[in-house]
């Protein structure tokens, strides 16, 4: 058992109750709301610190499964079950449905707008689209070809898109995407891409109980093993000063943070956090520091400092928790339960600048 140093590092904010389990959370980019949605189909825009409310969609009894708000605030996006991609325009008064890309009940899972432009990329299939919002246009459609896309990420920098599936990692170049893509070998399906905040690594989680991690430009991975199940989630940590970030991964009821050793001979060093006692279902380094999130169906949401030891425990979530997000400035943190229930803590005057 991990030693745990108590501090109180965030303060309940506000809570609301949606139909169903929360499946997903996105904040605008200054923090100021939040989309969320469930299980049974509905999105919701909110302002916690006035507690007003928007109901972009009600329940359709098909779950909503991703959301992700533009770079500039602009464009909420939503995918599902029914197989469809929402787009509303919310930087306004009155949010309002945009457009809606359909794609014969191939469930949508995964969506993620460029970091700096209002291009949003979605798989659906064995299949990856990137659209462009403010001209309504396809930019692209790529083709994975060996297996159905399981995740996606930009580079931070926005000049590559990595697709994860069976076998490999594809990249491909933003500026030319009829060039053949970069392949990345794995040798079983990945189920969970990430590219590091400063785009010097690139990570992948895969069914085979395994982590991968490249150094841009270097062909050979480092390959971490031993998991109790397939990695179903990454998370990097800012960069550190000196050396590499830190990458934490969840796999069944276990988080792993993993430290670049000085030697790269001797690859990446373990720590295991084994603290929960249920499913962890999601995990996020607050915005710029080392401080680490994670959210599991025992009703724990855990702060680990420095991604090491635990300094506050959140519950609330009945049911426990289905899953969270940081606000970009990681002044707030939102996290959705099972239940239906909706939670957002702020940094307290004494967690000001925790680490």
């Amino acid at each position: 058992m991990l030693r745990t140093k108590k501090q109180t590092v965030l303060m309940q904010l506000w809570d609301t109750q949606l139909s169903d389990y929360v499946t997903a959370i996105a904040w605008t980019p200054d923090g100021t709301q939040l989309a969320a949605s469930s299980g049974a189909g509905e999105v919701l825009l909110y302002t916690p610190t006035t507690g007003e409310s928007t109901c972009l969609q009600t329940p359709q009894g098909e779950s909503i499964d991703a959301l992700a708000i533009s770079a500039d605030g602009r464009f909420l996006a939503a995918g599902g079950q029914a197989g469809t991609v929402w787009i509303w325009q919310i930087d306004n008064d009155s949010p309002t449905l945009l457009t809606t890309l359909e794609h014969a009940r191939i469930w949508i899972d995964r969506l993620q707008w460029h970091p700096s432009s209002p291009q949003l990329a979605f798989s659906f299939g064995r299949y990856a689209q990137v659209w462009h919002a403010v001209d309504q246009t396809v930019v692209t459609t790529l083709n994975f070809e060996d297996s159905s896309v399981l995740d996606l990420a930009w580079h931070p920098l926005g000049t590559e898109l990595s697709l994860g599936g069976n076998q490999s990692i594809k990249t491909w170049q933003s500026q030319d995407w009829d060039k053949d893509p970069e392949v990345r070998e794995v040798g079983g399906a990945t189920v969970a891409v990430a590219w590091s905040p400063d785009g010097t690594y690139l990570a992948s989680g895969n069914n085979d109980r395994s982590v991968l991690v490249w150094e841009k430009d270097h062909p050979s991975p480092w390959r971490m093993q031993g998991f109790p199940g397939k990695v179903r989630q990454l998370a990097w940590s800012k960069p550190m000063v000196r050396d590499a970030p830190l990458l934490a991964s969840i796999s069944g009821e276990g988080v792993v943070v993993w430290t670049k050793a000085a030697d790269p001979a001797e690859g990446w060093t373990p720590q295991v956090l084994d603290v929960h006692e249920g499913i962890v279902r999601e995990i996020a380094f607050q915005p710029n520091t080392l401080l680490l999130a994670s959210a599991a169906e025992d009703g724990c949401l855990h702060l680990w400092q420095k991604a090491r030891r635990i300094t506050q425990t959140l519950k609330g979530a009945s049911a426990g928790f289905s899953c969270l997000a940081w606000s970009n400035q990681g002044k707030m943190l939102a996290a959705g339960g099972s239940g239906g229930e909706l939670f957002v803590w702020t940094e307290t005057t004494k967690g000001k600048g925790f680490k």
